[in-house]
């Protein structure tokens, strides 16, 4: 055995390969002590061959005990040892024996998406507790688990998790398809995963959902979800996905009804002012300026005396002064990254102002836009909404309010012809879409 696996391994300093004598019999033993937990090998394994040796009771621990898997294929050896388990050959038979150290021991607290009412935990890189995570939430014999290994360097299980009572037949399959069809070399984060089997490089909006957080996904396997979960990775990947899901906050399920459904309303509106106001204030100011009240356009014209080029100009400065801001506060230590974007935003929009750069009514624009997007509880939609306000400014730059009516036609038609694995992504409720798509015609 040791032979075979210096042969594939060459002589790595990390890879222990022993042969152990305890004066009665022999036997090879090969591990990674950076990947196996000793303490627990020591006293499954070398204690009962080294200190209290006896041939049967330790021939029967081999054969009686889970944790000792017999390995006849020599080609599964290298993976084996990779994952974290030893090898030891007695008697002329190999056996896998499980002692995966375990980096995490809890569940660490939410980051990215935080909850004032909810629960605090949060999936971990450890597979095995994020599993643990979310049967103590979604406590059914109807979820089901499915492993695939994926990445021909990174070998990273891939979990399939799913109710199979409300869960979607079709979507399923088109899901295991997808998996089976990709062949990466390797596989470190979920957002990687999603868009290996997304199919969809150049879609303007995501068809995956990724969580952090077990109630949310224990929600939607409730609602015939799909969940995705890889080792190494806190996120989940959940599919498939709406519309309205990338709106939908989890303290809105823990606060009163019509509470959640007015923050539900506030975001929606904050998603249209992100995404149109720069444009409407092109629009309005080069185009249509009939659309304010007299005293108003007056206003926003005293406003622009001083600024010495066009509107357009105007918003594309601000807009890349903001996204500049928002970038370097995620890049920046966590300590110190909110306060410089504050206070780097105060004076780049102060020192701009008084310089006759942009006008006044062009920094309330930019702040209510800013503030806007972080009304947006998932991240990757509030990117494509980031996306999507420079081509309202593209078009409102040429076109006017005229090109805004039709840019926001051609993305409600885009969005009734998109797909999440086949389901609608504008579809309301998605079970009684399934039951009348089901229904004969």
């Amino acid at each position: 055995m040791l032979e075979r696996i210096e042969a594939v391994f060459g002589q790595p300093k990390d890879l222990v390969t022993e042969v152990m004598d305890n004066g009665y019999t022999s036997m090879e033993l090969c591990f990674f002590p950076s990947m196996c937990d000793i303490d627990h090998l020591k006293d499954a394994v070398l204690v009962p061959f080294s200190y209290r040796f006896d041939p049967d009771e330790f021939r029967r621990m081999l054969k009686s005990d889970i944790s000792f898997i017999r390995s006849d294929e020599p080609q599964k050896w290298p993976e084996l040892l990779l994952k974290g388990c030893a090898l030891l050959q007695y008697e002329g038979v190999v056996y896998c024996f499980t002692c995966v150290r375990k980096m995490l021991t809890e569940p660490g607290n939410t980051e990215v998406e935080a909850s004032l009412q909810g629960p605090q935990s949060s999936f971990t890189e450890d597979l095995d507790m994020n599993m643990n995570l979310l049967r103590l939430r979604y406590n059914s014999p109807t979820m089901n688990a499915d492993v695939m290994t994926k990445g021909k360097l990174s070998r990273t299980r891939i979990m399939i998790v799913y109710d199979r009572v409300t869960v979607d037949k079709s979507s399923l399959d088109e899901v295991k398809k997808r998996l089976e069809s990709i062949d990466p070399k390797l596989i470190q984060a979920a957002g990687q995963l999603a868009m290996l089997i997304g199919n969809a490089r150049f879609s303007m909006f995501p068809i995956t959902l990724q969580t952090e957080r077990p109630d949310r996904v224990a929600q939607l396997l409730q609602r015939g979800k799909i969940a995705l979960m890889l080792d190494g990775s806190r996120f989940a990947v959940t599919l498939p996905i709406r519309f309205f899901d990338f709106m939908h906050a989890m303290d809105d399920d823990y606060e009163p009804y019509w509470m959640g459904r007015i923050l539900i309303l506030f975001r929606y509106i904050g998603m249209m002012l992100s995404m149109t106001l720069p444009a409407l204030y092109i629009a309005a100011c080069s185009y249509n300026p009939e659309v304010f009240r007299v005293q108003l356009a007056f206003s926003i014209d005293g406003s622009r005396a001083a600024v010495p080029y066009p509107s357009f100009v105007e918003v594309f400065i601000m807009l890349f002064m903001i996204e500049a801001l928002i970038e370097s506060s995620i890049r920046l230590p966590r300590f110190v990254g909110s306060t410089a974007a504050t206070v780097g935003g105060l004076i780049l929009g102060q020192a701009a102002q008084q310089a006759g750069l942009v006008s006044s009514i062009m920094i309330i624009v930019t702040s209510v836009v800013a503030i806007s997007n972080f009304l947006i509880p998932n991240s990757s939609f509030s990117y494509s909404i980031r996306a999507m306000k420079y081509i309202f400014v593209i078009v409102a730059t040429f076109y006017g309010m005229v090109g805004i009516i039709v840019a926001v036609f051609l993305i409600v038609v885009y969005l009734c012809h998109l797909r999440s694995f086949g389901q609608p992504y504008l579809a309301v409720n998605l079970k009684r879409d399934q039951k009348h798509s089901s229904q004969p015609r």
